[in-house]
C-alpha cells in the first residue's frame, strides 16, 4: 500500500493530495482508512509488549529485593509506582497497569494474544481482566479460553458485549466467588470529585445499589414538589440544589465549610483577567471568583497590608444555602507574599483565624495537589523531602504535599527525594530504585507565568 502524507493544517481541515477525479478520491480515501487500521492495531500491539515488560521489570526488582534480603512479604513494593513514572502516569493508574500486566501475561494468555494482534485494544482487555478479577488463576485461565478473543469472539462487539459475556462465562466458571465480590462491593463505596468544564464539578458516589436507588429517589421526590409548588427551576437544577442543602445545611443549618480561593490583589480589586485557583479544584476566571468573593459579603472586606503589588489573596468562603437562591459565606482574607520575579511562595499573614497550623496551609497552598510528577491526587500528608531521621529540617523549603500512596511509596528501599535550590520555584527530584530521576516543580500561583 502507497503511504500517504497528511499534515495537519488546522483544526478540521487536512489537506489531500490532488485528486484526478472520484475514483482516485475513492482510493486515497481507503488507504487513509487502512492506515488508521493499522495504527489502531500497532497501538494494541504496543499495549501487549508494554505489559510483557511490565511484568518483566515486576520479576527482575522482586529478585534484586530478594538479594538485598527484602522480606517475601514486602518485595514488589514502589514497582508500581516506577511504572506509573515511566508511563507519565499517576501512582494510581500505575497500580492497575501493572494488576492488568500480571493478569494478561500469566492468566489470560488468549486475550494477550488478542491484544498482540490488534483483535482486542487494550481497554476492552482491560474489561475482560476487570470482569474475571474475582476467579482464582485456573479458573481465569478456562475462561480465556472459553472467550478465545484471538480468535475473533468479539470482532464487531462493543463493550457492553464484552462485558456481559465475560460476566457470564465467570459465573458459570464459580459461581460463588462472583456472588462474594457483589457483597464485597459494598466496601469500595466512596465519593469522589473532579473538574467539569465552565466551573463546574462532578461530584460521583459509589453506592450499594438500593442505597443509591433511594438517595436518587428521594432527590427526584424533592424536585417534583417543588416544581408541582411553582419553583421554576428545572428538574435537575432542583434535584442538583437539594442534594447540596442536605449536604452542607441551609443558612439556618450547619457550621462553617472551608474553601480555599487563590487569586491575585489586581485580580480581587482592579478586575484583572488573570485567573485565580480553587482548592481541591483548579484554575477558575477571574470574574468567577470576585463573584464568589462578592456574594459573602467580600465589599466589605478590609485589605490593609502592604500595596498589591506585593501581595497574594485567599479567600475561605465558609456556610452556604442553595446554589440558585444566593450564598451565605464568611469570607477572610489571607495575604501570600511572592517573589516579583519568579512568582515562589515566600511568606503568609498568619494572623487569620481560619487556618490553623500555618507552615503546613503554607504547603498545602503552595503544592495544590500531590508532589509526586503526574499524580494530581489530594494531598492528604506534608512531608519531609530529606526524611527527619536523615537530617532533615522541618522547614518550608524541605516539605511537601502528597498523597497516602506516594508518602508510603517513597519509604520504600532505593527511593530519595532532593530539594532543587538552583531554580527559582519549589522543585524537587525523586529517584527511584532503578537510578531514574524524575523534577517535579511546584504549579504556578496566579499571576505568575509557567516555570
Amino acid at each position: 500500500m502507497e503511504r500517504i502524507e497528511v499534515q495537519e493544517a488546522g483544526a478540521a481541515n487536512v489537506p489531500l493530495p490532488a485528486l484526478a477525479g472520484p475514483v482516485q478520491a475513492l482510493t486515497v480515501a481507503g488507504q487513509l482508512i487502512e492506515q488508521l487500521r493499522v495504527l489502531e492495531d500497532m497501538k494494541s500491539a504496543i499495549s501487549g509488549l508494554q505489559a510483557k515488560i511490565a511484568v518483566a521489570f515486576d520479576q527482575a526488582q522482586r529478585q534484586v529485593q530478594a538479594e538485598a534480603g527484602v522480606p517475601a512479604s514486602e518485595r514488589g513494593r514502589g514497582v508500581a509506582a516506577q511504572v506509573a513514572l515511566a508511563r507519565r502516569e499517576s501512582p494510581n493508574r500505575g497500580s492497575r497497569l501493572l494488576g492488568f500486566a500480571k493478569a494478561l501475561v500469566t492468566e489470560m494468555p488468549r486475550t494477550l494474544a488478542a491484544l498482540d494482534s490488534g483483535q482486542l485494544n487494550e481497554w476492552r482487555a482491560t474489561l475482560l481482566v476487570r470482569e474475571t478479577a474475582c476467579l482464582s488463576a485456573e479458573d481465569r485461565c478456562a475462561v480465556d479460553e472459553e472467550l478465545a478473543a484471538d480468535s475473533g469472539t468479539f470482532d464487531g462487539a462493543g463493550d457492553r458485549s464484552i462485558v456481559a459475556a465475560a460476566k457470564a462465562a465467570a459465573y458459570r466458571r464459580d459461581p460463588r466467588s462472583v456472588t462474594q465480590r457483589a457483597a464485597r462491593a459494598a466496601s469500595e463505596r466512596h465519593v469522589s470529585l473532579r473538574p467539569a468544564p465552565d466551573t463546574m464539578a462532578i461530584l460521583t458516589a459509589l453506592l450499594p445499589v438500593a442505597q443509591g436507588v433511594a438517595a436518587y429517589k428521594a432527590l427526584a421526590q424533592s424536585a417534583d414538589s417543588a416544581r408541582s409548588g411553582g419553583d421554576d427551576r428545572s428538574r435537575g437544577q432542583v434535584m442538583a440544589d437539594t442534594l447540596v442543602e442536605r449536604l452542607i445545611g441551609t443558612s439556618g443549618g450547619v457550621g462553617r465549610l472551608e474553601l480555599q480561593l487563590v487569586m491575585t490583589d489586581r485580580t480581587l480589586f482592579q478586575g484583572d483577567s488573570e485567573p485565580a485557583r480553587l482548592s481541591g479544584y483548579g484554575i477558575v476566571p477571574g470574574g468567577w471568583a470576585r463573584a464568589l468573593v462578592g456574594e459573602g459579603g467580600g465589599a466589605g472586606i478590609n485589605a490593609g497590608g502592604p500595596s498589591p503589588s506585593s501581595s497574594e489573596l485567599q479567600a475561605a468562603s465558609g456556610q452556604g444555602g442553595s446554589g440558585s437562591k444566593g450564598h451565605n459565606y464568611d469570607v477572610y482574607l489571607r495575604r501570600l507574599y511572592t517573589a516579583p520575579a519568579s512568582g515562589e511562595l515566600v511568606a503568609m499573614d498568619t494572623r487569620s483565624r481560619l487556618f490553623p497550623g500555618g507552615l503546613r496551609r503554607f504547603i498545602e497552598t503552595r503544592d495544590a495537589v500531590c508532589r509526586t510528577p503526574y499524580c494530581d491526587a489530594p494531598i492528604r500528608h506534608i512531608d519531609h523531602v530529606v526524611p527527619w531521621h536523615s537530617g532533615g529540617p522541618t522547614s518550608l523549603n524541605n516539605g511537601a504535599g502528597l498523597c497516602e500512596q506516594c508518602n508510603h511509596t517513597k519509604e520504600s528501599p532505593g527511593w530519595s527525594s532532593t530539594t532543587v535550590t538552583a531554580l527559582p520555584i519549589h522543585s524537587m527530584d525523586v529517584r527511584t530504585p532503578t537510578g531514574h530521576t524524575y523534577r517535579s516543580k511546584a504549579p504556578p500561583l496566579p499571576g505568575t507565568a509557567l516555570h
